[in-house]
């Protein structure tokens, strides 16, 4: 298992400083998360520019960029919380044209025992259609939150069928949240799987350790990912930069 440092990204949950040294030090790119925020949103402009200014400082390091998700359902039954969804993802999306991003992720949303799995593929994929019609050029990745199951994930794929969208799989969220192994997760969605975010946790809740600190088998389920794609692309979503040095010198 070799993770080339074209491939990885470091999530933007550390200050500037520490992200520029992380970067100097291992080549990685950068998950941005400025436009996951909905008050960064409101001033879009202001905020692509002040973005554009601290990649420049970095290097102009490669970036992806995880979208808005509070607050946010793409599958809702109320229109207008779905208005709300189309027009925040949008942004996201024009930002990561703006910025030469090649990936954008986006939370399904799922939140069980309040949301049913009946009808939920169907209305994804109807959002999804939606959104990405006149869109190409930017790989759109659903990511697994607090989802207990995978093969939602795979419908929605299948019957969307667009080539620009896939699978951000993190691994450190179907650990806690499902019941099933990451490594069935990663079997069951390896050939939709575009994206991966890397961190740790003890089975009991959401840590974002370094990796080898926690009991997800991510060597095992890195190494089954590899087998369906050589062109995956990789996050390390650790929030302490010597969590994110100690994951990278491990990949």
């Amino acid at each position: 298992m070799k993770i080339e440092k074209q491939d990885a990204f470091i999530s933007e949950l550390l200050c500037e400083q520490e992200l520029a040294a992380l970067i100097d030090r291992t080549g990685c790119g950068l998950e941005l998360i400025q436009f996951s925020v909905s008050e960064n949103l409101d001033h879009f402009d202001q905020t692509l520019r002040q973005v554009r200014d601290c990649l420049a400082r970095l290097g102009n390091p490669s970036v992806t960029i995880h979208g808005p998700f509070l607050d946010l359902n793409p599958m809702s039954y109320d229109s207008l919380v779905q208005k709300a969804a189309l027009y925040r993802f949008e942004q996201a999306y024009s930002a990561a044209q703006a910025l030469d991003a090649k990936r954008l992720v986006f939370h399904s949303g799922m939140i069980p025992s309040v949301y049913f799995l009946d009808g939920w593929a169907d209305r994804m994929v109807q959002f999804w259609h939606s959104f990405l019609r006149d869109k190409s050029g930017v790989i759109v990745c659903m990511e697994n939150v607090l989802d207990r199951e995978y093969l939602p994930f795979r419908d929605v794929v299948q019957k969307l069928g667009h080539p620009d969208f896939g699978i951000c799989l993190d691994l450190g969220h179907a650990h806690c949240y499902s019941p099933y192994s990451v490594l069935k997760w990663a079997e069951a969605l390896g050939p939709y799987i575009r994206h991966v975010h890397l961190h740790d946790n003890d089975g009991s809740r959401d840590q974002h350790k370094a990796l080898g600190e926690g009991s997800v088998p991510w060597r095992q389920a890195l190494s089954l990912l590899q087998e369906y794609s050589s062109s995956l692309t990789y996050t390390i979503e650790c929030a302490v930069k010597e969590d994110v040095w100690k994951s990278w010198t491990q990949l």
